[in-house]
């Protein structure tokens, strides 16, 4: 995580908003009286709100949970893909 004063900010913009989406680099751009911001890419930010929104919802996080378990059990099989219209 980077953190970076507004000034250094304002005067380096091109070269920070290139760390924070070529490296995902998360930054704080600190303010006066503590009235920092977060930086991050449109990428991060996306990747966070669907987390979010997995996580929020207590069937959706169950059936992770379930899935995550039966990989780590070993209960998989491998299923041949059949391409639509090969029967026909």
């Amino acid at each position: 995580m980077l953190a970076v004063n507004y000034t250094n900010l304002r005067d380096n913009m091109k070269a920070y908003m290139d760390r924070v989406t070529d490296d995902y680099e998360t930054m704080i751009v600190t303010r006066k009286d503590n009235k920092n911001v977060v930086m991050l890419s449109e990428e991060s930010y996306n990747n966070l709100m669907e987390n979010a929104y997995i996580m929020g919802n207590k069937a959706n996080y169950d059936w992770l949970m379930e899935s995550k378990a039966q990989l780590e059990r070993g209960s998989i099989s491998v299923q041949n893909l059949v391409e639509a219209g090969a029967d026909e």
